[in-house]
């Protein structure tokens, strides 16, 4: 058995003396793991980091053995990452994500869309926008996806303020209203075709909806527990933010 493929490292782990199990998401084979012989050697450390797209060959004597990868690097992204604890948190949320859904099963959405995500983690407010969007991919590949696209009430899409918990479909401001208290905030930026960039406040009622229903879903039916690395995003994404509005009022004194 062989294939050729594109990869994002998500993650390794050692094997032995001198060689690495590593976890990549592929455009056509999905989440998929293998062999690297000598990935701990000075050359290849620096190849196998998390976040780094390669080109890869798998060969294998049967289709269900763990198998072996050739590896050779395309974008060196891990180095520049590094320095921003929101994009290591970030990352490192992605491949927990990713690791919700069956192996080996192909989801190149989700591929696409994490390879555009890693382009932009070094810019917070940008990363936590598109994350958001990913957890939400995440969910419809799951079977729990949101239909933010009109109000479960009446139809109308326009004015979408609220998400139900039960249904996990938009609601508008009128329909919405007499029952705020039992409703999720939906964030503008999240409609399609707003055309507009969520405020601090509005990413942070995002990632809310999104792991509400990550609980309800997911984590709780499965016994798992939500994975620590988005908490510390959402921290490092605080702390981020705070630290621009601080800049940006100097720069306004």
């Amino acid at each position: 058995m062989e294939w050729r493929d594109e990869g994002i490292i998500i993650g390794s782990r050692r094997h032995g003396e001198s060689s690495v199990i590593l976890e990549v998401m592929t455009r056509g084979h999905g989440r998929h793991m293998g062999i690297v012989r000598g990935g701990r050697s000075r050359r290849m450390q620096p190849v196998l980091q998390a976040g780094n797209r390669v080109e890869l060959v798998w060969r294998a004597r049967l289709d269900e053995h763990l198998g072996m990868f050739q590896v050779e690097p395309l974008e060196l992204n891990a180095a520049r990452l590094l320095s921003s604890a929101c994009a290591v948190y970030a990352l490192q949320t992605l491949a927990a994500h990713l690791r919700l859904l069956p192996e080996r099963d192909p989801h190149a959405g989700l591929f696409e869309t994490l390879a555009i995500v890693l382009e932009h983690l070094e810019d917070p407010a940008t990363a936590a926008e598109l994350l958001v969007r990913f957890e939400l991919m995440v969910l419809e590949e799951l079977g729990f996806g949101l239909d933010l696209g009109s109000c479960a009430a009446t139809g109308v899409t326009r004015d979408l303020v609220y998400v139900s918990p039960k249904s996990g479909r938009a609601v508008s401001r009128l329909a919405g209203d007499p029952y705020r208290d039992r409703m999720l905030p939906l964030p503008a930026f999240l409609n399609a075709g707003a055309g507009q960039r969520g405020d601090s406040d509005a990413i942070q009622d995002a990632f809310h909806l999104t792991g509400f229903f990550f609980n309800r879903h997911v984590y709780e039916p499965r016994g798992i527990e939500p994975p620590e690395t988005r908490a510390g995003f959402l921290a490092a994404l605080r702390r981020e933010l705070a630290r621009d509005r601080i800049e940006e009022g100097e720069g306004t004194a």
